[in-house]
């Protein structure tokens, strides 16, 4: 049975929560400050207060799990990034070779007595050619619901919260998997070192290590120290889509059955300059994205077609629609010359649209499931897409035909192409994000997310990228290791993210119906 991606299940109902700032790891004498890493003190957030017992009790309940750790010490006490633990408990670990294919219904749920262990396995590349007939698609979409990826709390189809994360090894630090249950669970032990390990670096050989982050992980050009809230833009429905222009202006965000324009240039204002009817008015906007010139806008979302607008004329209108045979669309991508527009459908194709002759002009046919996001690389020669059918596939744009497939126990919502190439990052419902090489073997692991991986987006200089979270969290990390930068707690779950063409700001939407900018410090 297949379940939906809707936007109403990842929403966290946790309305206590107050948003905290993003803060930076640093060092100080070759030794990590712990006091610069502490989580914002939410009740989630897992804050390593110094004098607080019951908070301690609760981090050893979740066998150090709660986040209070040095993202720069990975898991380790009072060790340099280069260090990242005890020499005596980084031990080489024997990983089971991934076995065949796996599949959404395969995914165990809450409370399910055997744990999945997709983090010790890592996607091999599969040699692959498509398979030529169409994957049946999710249905049709009720009216007024959020449909797939991300449904809300109190609809039926919710996801299990963990599935596909390892479990917890007090030798190698290993970080546990979110468990709201954990009061009433017999307490597990410290590892050896201090603070669990949040990145693992996995070989050829499948054996699985702490990551020795370098000296200078969070130092040099290009890599952010912080990032500041500047605005909060009040849509007013849970802002699945966000996008903004180059330069850095305008914000877009989409909810239900509109995108909304905001000016961020005049910081006081809490109306947007412009709102642009798309689709259908219950139905969510799942995806937008600008072409480069600003002038044209796509709209994708929880209907059969696609929305061209025409910004540059004295009102916003339609250009165009572009009809597919989907009954939904979760992600777009453009092309970089902008002739071309790819849609991942819920049927689990990838169109290919021209978007000249406004015409479909191809199919990509491979994903079993809802076809969940999507990126291109810089050159335009390679398609990446990830599914809800678990797998993420490499296509060759020039020859029209899939090249890798990678399978993993969780189902695929977001995934980015480093734009200087070599590595892509995917975010899971397991929780997990993982970085995999895209001709190598080699993969990292990276566990500070304590729900399903909402979105994620790389800077265009390639040296970091974000992800955010049903947890309410937005991580920074460091390519490829992932090496945390900044972490920002926000108020609800975080559904969508961009990044400024320049690199210098973060726009999220949330689930509790607004939108965040940050201005990122260097």
């Amino acid at each position: 049975q297949r379940r939906s991606l809707s936007p109403s299940r990842h929403v966290s109902n946790d309305r206590g929560k107050s948003p905290g700032s993003a803060s930076q790891a640093s060092t100080e004498g070759g030794h990590a400050s712990s006091a610069a890493h502490r989580r914002p003190s939410s009740p989630s957030s897992g804050s390593n207060g110094p004098t607080d017992s019951k908070k301690m009790k609760k981090e050893e309940t979740n066998g150090g799990g709660g986040g209070g750790s040095s993202p720069l010490q990975n898991g380790l006490n009072r060790t340099s990034p280069k260090e990242n633990g005890d020499s005596n408990h980084a031990k080489k670990e024997p990983i089971s070779p991934r076995s065949g294919r796996s599949s959404a219904s395969s995914t165990p749920a809450l409370g399910h007595s055997k744990k999945s262990e997709d983090g010790n396995k890592p996607p091999t590349p599969k040699p692959s050619t498509p398979n030529g007939a169409g994957a049946a698609g999710n249905g049709p979409m009720k009216p007024g619901m959020p449909g797939a990826p991300f449904n809300l709390p109190g609809f039926p189809g919710g996801p299990p919260l963990g599935p596909g994360v390892p479990p917890f090894n007090a030798e190698n630090g290993y970080r546990p998997p979110f468990d709201p249950h954990t009061a009433m669970r017999p307490q597990m032990g410290l590892p050896p070192a201090g603070k669990p390990a949040y990145s693992f670096h996995v070989n050829a050989d499948s054996e699985r290590r702490p990551v020795p982050f370098p000296a200078d992980a969070l130092m040099g050009p290009g890599i952010p120290r912080l990032a500041r809230q500047i605005n909060t833009l009040p849509h007013g429905d849970v802002v699945c889509a966000v996008t903004m222009s180059n330069p850095t202006k305008y914000v877009y965000t989409g909810g239900k059955g509109c995108v909304k324009v905001w000016d961020i240039s005049h910081p006081g204002s809490k109306n947007p300059v412009s709102q642009l009817e798309c689709l259908q008015k219950d139905n969510y906007i799942r995806s937008i994205k600008l072409l480069p010139d600003g002038r044209t806008l796509v709209v994708g979302g929880e209907a059969s077609t696609l929305s061209i607008w025409d910004l540059a004329s004295p009102t916003p209108r339609i250009k165009s629609e572009l009809t597919s045979s989907a009954p939904a669309c979760y992600a777009l991508a453009i092309s970089p010359d902008s002739k071309v527009c790819f849609s991942c459908c819920s049927d689990g194709n990838i169109g290919v649209w021209d978007l000249h002759n406004q015409t479909l002009v191809r199919q990509f046919q491979g994903h079993t499931d809802g076809a969940s996001c999507i990126d291109i690389s810089a050159d335009g020669t390679k398609l990446w897409t990830g599914g809800l059918d678990n797998t993420v596939r490499a296509w060759d744009l020039r020859e029209g035909r899939q090249l890798q497939q990678h399978d993993f126990s969780s189902q695929i919502f977001c995934l980015g192409y480093c734009p200087t190439g070599d590595w892509l990052a995917v975010g899971m419902e397991s929780s997990n994000v993982e970085v995999l090489h895209c001709s190598q073997p080699d993969k990292y692991q990276l566990h500070l997310h304590e729900s399903c991986v909402l979105s994620l987006k790389f800077a265009n200089c390639g040296k970091w990228f974000v992800s955010t979270g049903k947890d309410n969290l937005l991580n920074a990390w460091r390519t490829p290791y992932g090496a945390s930068i900044f972490q920002s707690n926000e108020s609800s779950s975080v559904l969508s993210v961009d990044i400024s063409s320049d690199d210098k700001y973060i726009v999220t939407g949330s689930g509790d119906k607004k939108a965040t900018v940050y201005e990122i410090m260097y």
